[in-house]
């Protein structure tokens, strides 16, 4: 086999391995108990009064959100996994609406960014029954060309 070839196939496997190892710390395709939303889902929840619930941090939401969200930080220190230990983190469950059977959404940076992931663990946990997660965040909202602030 000619070097050039042996060179292509060795970079083609390492830019296999590199891309598994990008996405380990990307955030589930689903969240047991909760409902995945889309960026059209998400909208129509919020024009319709359900409270849309940005977990990023105040410097990323004051940068650009969606609009007519609030903002409930969630600061994580645990593990981006399935099995977080929520006890390492901090979110401020007072700043949901009271009632636990009304609707309420998530949502952060979508990819690599759990936080969404977390606080709709963490809610759902705290006995919230209609949580949505909406996994593709603000960049899908982006991309679909819906308001932001």
């Amino acid at each position: 086999m000619p070097l050039h070839s042996k060179f292509a196939g060795f970079l083609l496997t390492l830019s296999l391995c590199l891309s598994s190892i990008a996405s380990a710390d990307e955030s589930p395709a689903d969240l047991p108990g909760a409902k995945i939303a889309s960026a059209e889902q998400t909208k129509r929840m919020l024009d319709s009064g359900v409270p849309v619930v940005d977990t990023r941090v105040g410097n990323e939401f004051a940068e650009s959100h969606v609009k007519g969200a609030i903002n409930v930080p969630y600061k994580e220190r645990s593990a981006k996994a399935r099995d977080f230990d929520a006890a390492q983190d901090s979110f401020d469950l007072a700043k949901l609406p009271a009632d636990k059977g009304k609707a309420v959404v998530f949502y952060c940076n979508a990819g690599e960014c759990w936080k969404s992931y977390k606080a709709s663990t963490v809610a759902l946990r705290a006995g919230y029954r209609e949580v949505y997660w909406f996994r593709g965040g603000l960049p899908e909202w982006k991309r679909m060309g819906f308001p932001v602030e």
